[in-house]
This record gives C-alpha cells, structure tokens and sequence, in this order.
C-alpha cells in the first residue's frame, strides 16, 4: 500500500498557530504521522493497480475459458463421431442378424415343407399297406369261409 502524503512541518505551524508550544506541536505532529505510517489505507494508485490486476486476471480467464470451451468443443465432436460409429456398426449388425433369422425362417419352412411331404409320402405308403393287408385278409377270409362251407 502506498503512503498518504503528510506535510509534517505545516502541521506543527497549523499548531502553533492554533496556540500549542513547538514542543506540544511537533510531539502531536509526531503521533500523527506514525499513526499513519502503521495505517494500512489504499491509494487511488493502489486502486488503480488492483483494478488492472483483476482487468488483466479476467483477460487470462476469459482466454483460459474460451480454451477449455475450444477443447470440450473438440471432445464433443469425437463423442459425436464415434456414437454414430457405435450407432452404425449396431445397425449393421441388426441388419445381419435380421438376414441370419430371415435365412433360419426360409429354411425352416423348407424342411417343414420337406417333412410334410415325407408324412404325406408314408401316409400314403401306410393306406396302401393298410389296402393291400386288408385286400389279403379278405381273401383269406373268403377262402377260409369256402373251406368251411
């Protein structure tokens, strides 16, 4: 902090003008000036220089931030960047996967169709088997029934 300025010598005359001896003056004079010696006060100096301290602090500050802004900026856009390859490779392999199922869905219904055709294959194998069983056993039965009679 900067000193206040103080004429010690006016200050005795003003003292003794005002009726105090020269001893009396200077001894006032005196206490006075060390009370301002040990006085922490500021100058419009020391204003001042606070001022652009703190003008030159926001200065760096506001560059600082426009830095970092800069920056989370550029983080964000590889976020972005990479999300939409992560969003990309999901949809490719929803799209692949939904081909495996299509194919899985085709082929089962083929060997659906195949085995359907398998049982139509042994149900009329077995009709023709049941026909030609009971065809025997009819004839069987009539000659049995010839033997007999």
């Amino acid at each position: 902090m900067g000193q206040v300025a103080f004429d010690t010598q006016e200050f005795v005359e003003t003292l003794e003008n005002a009726g105090l001896n020269r001893e009396q003056a200077k001894a006032i004079t005196l206490v006075v000036r060390e009370s301002h010696e040990v006085a922490d006060l500021a100058t419009k100096a020391d204003i001042k220089d606070v001022k652009r301290d703190l003008e030159d602090a926001r200065k760096d500050l506001s560059a600082e931030i426009a830095n970092v802004r800069k920056d989370l900026s550029a983080e964000i856009s590889t976020v972005k960047r990479d999300l939409e390859d992560v969003r990309k490779e999901i949809e490719f392999r929803f799209e692949k996967t939904d081909a495996q199922i299509a194919d899985a869905r085709k082929e089962t219904a083929t060997q659906i169709a195949l085995l359907r055709k398998d049982v139509e294959s042994i149900s009329t194998w077995l009709l023709i088997k049941m026909a030609a069983m009971m065809t025997a056993l009819l004839g069987v039965a009539v000659t049995l029934v010839k033997i007999l009679i």
